[in-house]
């Protein structure tokens, strides 16, 4: 029996080369996705840093002292009235923490922000924040509301609901 032709060898090592030439591509396709995965988390950390760093500067620092000289929601609400319908300086003060938190919102929903990290450093407080504006934000209904940071609530509250459920589930069995 003879050996294989001088066109076989050639066939069968460029069918070799070409299966490397895959296998390298394939590679380079998952190694360009992992790279993409990982400057889209490195993206979305910086969002997210600079988003929770501006919580603590000294706009939301003001609107958040602002609030807190109200004894009750009501009672911000009545203010805000106020200041809205004579256009005063705080109005505008105030409505950073709104525009903060629908900007939040905004942000999670595109999947610009990730939920799970919102729920962590946020939580019930994100809560307690749309409960403490929310006669304001009903009052002013007419312009336009606040429905990012409505709909983010909801969801808040969902999982807030469903991570207690699941650890009463754990701690009974």
């Amino acid at each position: 029996m003879a050996g294989p032709n001088w066109a076989e060898q050639v066939t069968a090592i460029a069918t070799a080369v070409g299966a490397l030439g895959l296998l390298g591509a394939l590679g380079a396709a998952v190694f360009a996705g992992q790279q993409v995965k990982e400057a889209r988390k490195a993206r979305e950390s910086q969002i997210a840093a600079d988003f929770f760093r501006r919580w603590n500067e000294d706009a939301l620092l003001e609107t958040r002292r602002l609030v807190a000289t109200f004894g009750t929601r009501e009672d911000l609400s009545a203010a805000f009235q106020d200041f809205i319908a004579s256009n005063a300086d705080e109005a505008y003060v105030l409505y950073r923490e709104l525009d903060y938190f629908e900007q939040l919102a905004a942000l999670e929903h595109v999947g610009a922000f990730d939920f799970e990290l919102i729920k962590l450093l946020l939580g019930a407080t994100l809560i307690d924040r749309w409960e403490m504006w929310k006669p304001s934000i009903e009052a002013m209904r007419g312009t336009s509301g606040y429905p990012m940071f409505e709909a983010l609530v909801a969801k808040m509250k969902i999982a807030l609901v469903s991570a207690a459920g699941g650890a009463q589930m754990t701690d009974s069995s």
